[in-house]
């Protein structure tokens, strides 16, 4: 808030939003009146530091003319003059033109008179800008004063806006309230912490040449090259001429209706001294048939400067006139009109050396009219494209890339799953672990379900001694997501290179005796349970209580997943001869602690603190989504809890889909259409349309697993007998990617969704009833009610006792030992 007035505060805000690029790299929206200036940061991870916004008195005018080109005072000041000078033609003299249409004929207009520094237009509008709009001896006196202590500053944050501030305020959304006009899920904040500079150095160069598609790029040339309108008349090759630049005989004649017509309306060309035949340099009579060439009669000066050509006397001297950047034009003109080339190609074309040609395409990337990179699928070496050209090319690649897969059913999608987390072909030993560790990197799966079943259906013989031996090692991280009740709750296992990345902040912790323990841990670092409970001087029930409460708000971690294990299995007094799991078998305890107090403590670090930027944060953790799904769909994204949702890592997903490093499509049927897979992903969800001839009948999971993607990715199918959930101990029934049954926690209801088809229900009841039987649900396996009813009383019970169970007063139970 200022109450200097806007002559002094428009050249203050371009000067202060010069210097805010520079420090925090972000787009800056800035709104300045009579009261003060409003700027807007969204991408700032915090607040800016107040010297920011008093630049040095010295440095003002610097920054303010080289900003001033890119603000809009300065483009609506250029149409005002332009306009007064009579350079923006109007199509109907005397009537208005609409605004837009101005605006776009300047800024064309603009765009070529930029490239002359003594264009008198630009010069009148800088001057009108600094002189009359800006009061910039005013501001420099300002900064003097405010250097000078003359004038003070105060810093105040307050939670509502003063009057005169809630008037900025209102003007600002005035003046923005269109712009970004998006749905309000892209908007969300989450969204606005996407540095796309930092990004494109995260993703790298595009590796274009797996993108970029041969048939999409031969369309565009097509288009580009004008070959869809073949050459009836004389006017039509000159016009050709001026727009491709020198053409053969050759090449005109393949362009032609009847080419016999075309030495005559050459002849009568160059007769009107509208076309020039001329003779290029040495080196080019093999290329584009022959050294001998057809130019338009305009583009005489631009080859006589750029290539040595001589013209035939009797031109006009307005196509003769020296031209300032000869072989700039020629190359700009044929990278427009060309698809991605080589420098030795164009030199070729052109008989000359490699040098020149490089150095002109180096002046045209300076001003972003043309990019180097590897475009061509198949080519070598560095190739060179038009901007818009590439553009063009690329939306038509991706557009065909995205017809190429027709979506799946949602059945298919799970038996993908199912093949994408390897559960057909379990690992071996560490290394497997590692493996399936870094594809679960930052899931919540619950502790009671994680080695019981999650990671012995990835790894053969898994043991859990395997996690504690990488924990101890430095290999992995568990970290608590939050508590189911009880001594149950989420873990996240990640590996500890990529923790900093992959966690998300830590949740709050209000508890006073949880505070004081980890000031403790702060000061002694990794501690044993008696340790802290001596130095945080409490008592040991409550400070483990405590410790817990910290474990599952992500905020303590241990070096052995032994407490887990323990606090799962139950509470109960102290005492020594317990057998803690994954210690070995004939292992007992000697020490008195409460289970759940095992092994060394230590405070995690905080990932928004220790860890990288938000972009590099958010890129990291849209890749491990990637990984973690293969097909990505909004469905899936949701399901992991992320905050922002969908709209926080769908930048990252447009930018890697622009870097060739995904697809997308839509690739399963009834989800939402954006959709993204891996290379290599998209072609395995095809395969998996239908189910494979050595694929197991039918399959138990977890209905938390993360390849179960019922009641994630896809819905769960409607039952009058209660809705499924994928809560801790429940489990889901798959028969070839279809979900046909659901085990509530503890084996005790079973739902069912059989087919209709009498002959397709009795398979589908004989594959459930085997995959419960062979499974351990509890440990006395009983089910006592089927979709509702008694388990005695419902049609599937022939096909359990079938498969081994036995009718008891409590219902159908699966004997011992079988």
């Amino acid at each position: 808030l200022s109450p200097f007035g806007a002559r002094v505060h428009a050249p203050w805000a371009t000067a202060v939003m010069a210097r805010l690029l520079e420090a925090h790299h972000v787009e800056i929206d800035v709104m300045w009146s009579d009261d003060g200036i409003v700027f807007r940061i969204p991408e700032g991870e915090l607040d800016p530091k107040v010297e920011l916004f008093f630049p040095a008195p010295e440095e003002l005018e610097d920054r303010v003319v080289r900003r001033l080109a890119d603000t809009s005072l300065f483009a609506a000041r250029f149409r005002e003059n332009a306009g007064r000078a009579l350079l923006l033609t109007r199509r109907r003299p005397g009537q208005r033109s609409p605004l837009w249409a101005q605006r776009r004929k300047a800024a064309s207009l603009l765009s070529v008179a930029a490239q002359y520094r003594d264009f008198p237009i630009v010069l009148e509008t800088y001057r009108e800008c600094l002189q009359d709009v800006f009061d910039l001896p005013g501001l420099t006196d300002l900064m003097h004063r405010v250097r000078r202590r003359e004038v003070r500053v105060v810093e105040v944050e307050s939670k509502r806006p003063s009057p005169f501030a809630q008037a900025l305020l209102f003007n600002y959304v005035a003046q923005f309230m269109y712009e970004g006009d998006a749905p309000l899920a892209e908007r969300r904040a989450q969204a606005l912490t996407i540095d796309f500079a930092q990004l494109k150095e995260l993703l790298g160069e595009a590796a274009l040449r797996e993108l970029l598609d041969l048939e999409a790029i031969a369309e565009v040339v097509q288009q580009i090259q004008r070959r869809a309108h073949p050459l009836r008349h004389a006017d039509a090759v000159h016009d050709l001429l001026l727009t491709l630049g020198d053409q053969s005989a050759a090449q005109l004649a393949a362009r032609c209706e009847d080419a016999a017509e075309l030495e005559r309306w050459l002849t009568d060309l160059r007769a009107a001294r509208r076309v020039v035949r001329v003779k290029m340099g040495p080196g080019t009579e093999n290329v584009h048939g022959g050294g001998e060439r057809y130019i338009a009669a305009e583009d005489a000066g631009r080859y006589r400067d750029a290539l040595g050509v001589v013209s035939p006397p009797g031109l006009p001297e307005a196509f003769l006139e020296r031209v300032d950047d000869a072989l700039g034009d020629l190359v700009a003109r044929h990278a427009r009109t060309h698809g991605p080339f080589t420098a030795l190609d164009l030199a070729q074309r052109f008989g000359l050396g490699a040098a020149p040609i490089e150095a002109a395409l180096r002046r045209l990337a300076a001003r972003d009219k043309v990019v180097e990179g590897e475009f061509l699928p198949g080519g070598h070496g560095q190739e060179w494209c038009d901007t818009d050209v590439l553009r063009r090319i690329k939306r038509k690649s991706l557009a065909k890339l995205r017809q190429e897969v027709e979506p799946v059913e949602p059945p298919a999608l799970a038996r993908f799953l199912v093949d994408w987390h390897g559960l057909d072909r379990p690992g071996h030993g560490l290394d497997a672990v590692l493996d399936v560790v870094e594809q679960l990197q930052g899931v919540g799966i619950p502790a009671s379900v994680l080695e019981r079943e999650v990671l012995p259906a990835r790894v053969e013989d898994y043991a859990p001694g395997d996690l504690d031996r990488l924990c101890a090692a430095g290999e992995i991280i568990w970290r608590g997501v939050g508590s189911l009740g009880g001594t149950d709750g989420r873990l996240a296992l990640y590996l500890a290179d990529a923790f900093p990345a992959l966690a998300p902040p830590p949740d709050a912790v209000d508890d006073a005796q949880a505070q004081a323990v980890m000031r403790a841990l702060a000061d002694r670092g990794a501690s044993f349970f008696d340790d802290l409970v001596r130095a945080v001087d409490g008592f040991a029930p409550d400070v483990l209580e405590a410790l817990w409460t910290l474990v599952w708000a992500g905020r303590v971690t241990n070096d052995t997943l032994v407490p887990v294990r323990a606090r799962l299995g139950g509470g109960g007094p102290a005492r020594r001869g317990r057998r803690p799991r994954g210690l070995g078998p004939g292992f007992r305890s000697r020490r008195r602690g409460a289970p759940g107090s095992e092994g060394r403590w230590t405070l995690l670090p905080d990932p928004e603190t220790d860890g990288p930027g938000a972009t590099a944060r958010r890129t990291a953790l849209t890749r491990q989504l990637l990984e973690r799904h293969g097909v990505l769909t909004r469905e899936g994204v949701a399901s992991e809890g992320l905050a922002g949702g969908f709209s926080a890592v769908y930048p990252v997903l447009k930018a890697m889909e622009e870097a060739g490093q995904v697809r997308r499509g839509y690739f399963v049927a009834g989800l939402g259409a954006t959709q993204f897979a891996l290379p290599g992903a998209d072609d395995r969800l095809r395969f998996s349309r239908e189910p494979s001839e050595e694929a197991r009948p039918a399959r138990l999971l977890a209905a938390t697993d993360p390849a179960n993607p019922y009641g994630a990715a896809l819905p769960w199918p409607d039952s009058a007998a209660g809705r499924p959930e994928r809560a801790a101990g429940a489990r889901v029934v798959l028969l070839h990617g279809a979900l046909i049954g659901f085990v509530t926690r503890g084996g005790k209801g079973l739902l069912t969704f059989l087919p209709d088809d009498a002959a397709d229900h009795a398979h589908a009841a004989k594959a459930l009833s085997e995959a419960l039987a062979a499974a351990d649900l509890h440990r006395r396996p009983v089910i006592e009610t089927i979709d509702g009813e008694r388990a005695g009383q419902s049609p599937l019970r022939a096909a359990l006792e079938a498969a081994g169970f036995r009718h008891s007063y409590d219902g159908l139970v699966l004997p011992r030992g079988r």
